[in-house]
């Protein structure tokens, strides 16, 4: 079992340790001509970035990304990050690892989130939009998929089964949102939520990491998602072209404008209500991850690349001045109850 985490990686500390290699690349500098092999590794907690200056020629050789290896190195903090220095690397065989010490997990239970998903596509009134996520949840092409997709590559729920957990979450979220505002459409917002990334389950590979899929980068989840409800749409006979308009429209333009890759800006009230609804949600999520990750700089978190800020730990700060624990009644509720 691995014994060392990314999360307990302390500037200054000498270890030995096994990381998942999520990038390899031997790098030069311009200035000094000289060349020293850069690594991205990652266990379930997080990930890293290490250097090796010497004698790294043939051991590049040894392994490729997505294979585990052990390093050993010593922790140290540059540009207000920490890294590796390494000394050694050794490549690991298949069957002396366990592959879910390396791979971060939603903590939710998938097959309990998919019910919750297929008890509020059972709930839904219109005919037509119930049958058109009917093919995609009843899809088992797609299923699997959307169990084990994440959201993203690393700006929120970037982690296996994070696509899943952060549908159900906005399904939770839109049931207030349509109470407070009744002249929302509950069916059309819930279609627009749960397709809206769908073309993520293709855009993105999760197998050992998460990377972009040849389909992916050129095309984009947008465009993915937005074809493969055109398919399942002219797969049912008498959908209505109005309503499958306004269901791609949903896809189209839910990340809010043209400058964060919308095609179209949304221009229907569920349209700008799912995105706002979208953009929250993975703001909390990606505020979440940098919370809970180890609070080795006191109130404040690490720099968060998503949100591009710090973070301020506000429970710790409250109970550091006095003022005691608010985190009981701050905590996001569970996204396995919201559906």
């Amino acid at each position: 079992m691995k014994s060392v985490y990314v999360c307990d990686l302390q500037d200054g500390q000498a270890m030995t340790c096994t990381f998942l290699v999520r990038s390899k690349e031997v790098r030069s500098s311009p200035r000094t001509g000289k060349s020293w092999l850069e690594l991205g590794l990652a266990d379930r907690t997080g990930s890293i970035s290490g250097k090796m200056w010497e004698n790294f020629d043939a051991i590049v050789k040894t392994f490729e990304r997505d294979d585990v290896v052990q390093v050993r190195a010593r922790v140290k903090i540059y540009n207000a990050q920490k890294e590796l220095t390494i000394e050694q690397i050794v490549s690991v065989r298949d069957g002396e690892y366990d592959l879910a010490d390396y791979l971060a997990h939603t903590k939710y239970d998938v097959e309990k989130l998919y019910a919750d998903l297929r008890a509020a596509v059972a709930a839904m009134k219109n005919p037509w939009l119930k049958q058109l996520l009917t093919a995609f949840i009843d899809d088992p092409a797609v299923a699997p998929k959307l169990k084990r997709a994440p959201a993203a590559m690393t700006m929120h729920h970037a982690f296996a089964g994070g696509l899943l957990e952060h549908v159900v979450g906005l399904i939770g979220l839109s049931r207030a949102v349509v109470a407070h505002y009744p002249e929302l459409d509950g069916d059309l917002l819930l279609a627009g939520i749960v397709l809206h990334d769908i073309g993520k389950i293709d855009e993105l590979s999760y197998g050992r990491g998460i990377s972009y899929t040849t389909e992916g980068r050129l095309l984009g989840h947008i465009s993915i998602g937005a074809r493969r409800v055109r398919e399942k749409i002219g797969a049912i006979p008498g959908f209505p072209s109005e309503l499958a308009i306004l269901v791609e429209h949903l896809i189209l333009s839910h990340h809010g404008s043209l400058e964060f890759g919308s095609p179209t800006l949304p221009q229907t009230r569920e349209a700008i209500a799912l995105h706002f609804l979208d953009d929250m949600d993975s703001k909390m999520a990606a505020m979440r991850a940098s919370i809970e990750a180890p609070a080795g700089g006191g109130d404040w978190t690490e720099r968060n690349p998503a949100l591009r800020r710090e973070i301020l730990r506000t429970e710790q700060f409250l109970g550091s001045n006095g003022a005691g624990d608010a985190g009981s009644s701050a905590r996001a509720p569970e996204p396995k109850k919201s559906a």
